[in-house]
């Protein structure tokens, strides 16, 4: 006859088994799914999968992917696991350009989940879905044609002016300047002034709190690092939890100064055609539009979101480029004196004068800039979301809807079937006649197709301002 203590004891192990078995069982449910389908698959570990090293912060995504990617050598394709998540890295330059540009209608998204009603300014240009994203991209794309990208250079060049001011002072005091700051500080200016029409002055202003809210954004933390884990997990995690994408401070920062520029160009009747005022159009037709039905309808907040998401890509993938730029310039002195000279040259033709026609005339320097988004690509890898299922061209494989896909673009730059010498800081290797030897689909530092970055030309022509005047 049993007591009750020992009754106690089976029922609470009893419990304790299950408990176990039940988690245990979450923990790997996922994991048969690359081996249903006679996918080559990296074997995972329960719950982490294939991402403990991340997770434990051992690893950096780079390195991650990297990994992942020679792991797979031989393959067009290849599974692993994101915690529970199964993830389908593409490897085949082919199945690539039909991701991203001939099948795009079936792989429209990104797949990356936040939540809006904790992140409003997340509600923006790169998070949103078919169709929301289709319709405000239509929207903001006429802002960077090339006319207008021209009409916006004068704001560039003064802000190149100040920058160098700077640099002069700089210099007088110390004969070491902190580059990726000061580059910082310019392109939060440039974005500030073209995009939006406000003098910010950041170079000159070390409390400018443009510039310390955008550096935090970017800045590692463990909130976004415990975010990811749950996302990868199960998003339903993320609905109860709740962990914002960035810090409440920035969040109430960014939203009241975009808010206030705006209402401050409606009360004024200010028009500048820069991208503010395609901002303005869209919240005319997509906002205040009576006559759209209400599932078209866009809101307040997400307008604010698209002004907020232009700033901070702006000022960041420039900085960081240009930096790298300098850096890859100040080991190859060969390579810095061919910059030096072809700028020489163009500035003799053209009495000295630094403008549009003369940066778009810089074909080395486009060498140079393009090798260096090679090396230093602003993105580790592209993400994408199956949004019905997809029969691979000429292939066995089925991708199901709903199936998430990586497209390592850091690993493709330095694959050495495409790029000899991937290490290397080599210019030529963008020489019209190199880049006819290469296949489409491997040199993705704006990402392609529908999807590239809206703001890759004004970006370019920033950089190489920078670069002359430096």
């Amino acid at each position: 006859m049993y007591s009750f203590t020992d009754n106690w004891w089976t029922n609470t192990i009893t419990l304790c088994a299950i408990i176990v078995t039940i988690s245990y069982y979450f923990c790997v449910s996922t994991f048969k799914k690359w081996e249903k389908l006679n996918v080559p698959y990296i074997k995972p570990i329960p719950l982490f999968g294939n991402f403990l090293g991340i997770a434990s912060g051992k690893d950096h995504p780079l390195e991650f992917y990297g990994r992942i990617y020679d792991q797979l050598s031989g393959h067009k394709y290849g599974g692993l696991f994101q915690m529970r998540t199964p993830y389908l890295m593409i490897r085949d330059p082919e199945i690539i350009n039909d991701v991203l540009i001939k099948e795009f209608a079936s792989f429209p998204d990104r797949g990356i989940y936040s939540d809006f009603s904790v992140n409003p300014l997340s509600n923006n240009l790169f998070f949103m879905e078919n169709p929301q994203w289709k319709t405000i991209r239509s929207k903001l794309s006429p802002a960077f044609t090339s006319g207008k990208l021209k009409n916006m250079y004068n704001q560039m060049k003064e802000c190149g002016d100040i920058l160098m001011k700077n640099i002069d002072i700089l210099r007088e005091k110390n004969n070491e300047i902190e580059v990726r700051d000061i580059l910082g500080k310019y392109a939060t200016d440039v974005i500030g002034a073209c995009a939006f029409g406000l003098k910010l002055n950041s170079i000159n202003d070390d409390q400018s709190k443009f510039r310390k809210y955008g550096k935090s954004i970017f800045t590692p933390s463990i909130r976004a690092l415990f975010r990811e884990l749950c996302l990868m997990i199960n998003p339903s995690l993320l609905r109860v939890i709740r962990v914002k994408d960035f810090s409440t401070e920035a969040t109430e920062f960014f939203h009241r100064v975009f808010k206030e520029t705006i209402a401050y160009r409606l009360e004024n009747k200010i028009v500048r055609n820069d991208y503010v005022d395609y901002l303005l159009q869209a919240r005319k037709d997509l906002v205040l539009n009576p006559n759209l039905p209400k599932h078209e309808k866009f809101t307040e907040t997400q307008i604010v979101a698209n002004a907020f998401v232009m700033f901070v890509a702006g000022f960041e993938t420039v900085s960081t480029t240009v930096s790298f730029c300098l850096y890859e310039l100040a080991l190859n002195k060969s390579i810095q004196d061919k910059v030096r000279e072809e700028i020489q040259l163009k500035l003799s033709q053209n009495d000295g004068q630094i403008d549009n026609a003369l940066l778009m005339d810089l074909n080395y320097l486009d060498m140079v800039i393009a090798e260096t988004l090679r090396k230093y690509p602003p993105l580790v890898a592209l993400f994408r979301k199956a949004s019905k299922t997809y029969q691979v061209l000429n292939d066995s494989l089925e991708i199901e809807k709903g199936q998430k896909i990586i497209i390592p673009v850091y690993a493709l730059h330095y694959d050495k079937q495409y790029y000899t010498d991937p290490e290397k800081f080599i210019p030529e290797r963008f020489l019209p006649e190199e880049k006819a030897k290469r296949p489409s689909g491997i040199y993705l530092p704006f990402g392609d197709g529908p999807r590239i970055c809206i703001g890759k030309r004004f970006a370019r022509i920033e950089m190489k301002l920078a670069i002359v005047e430096m």
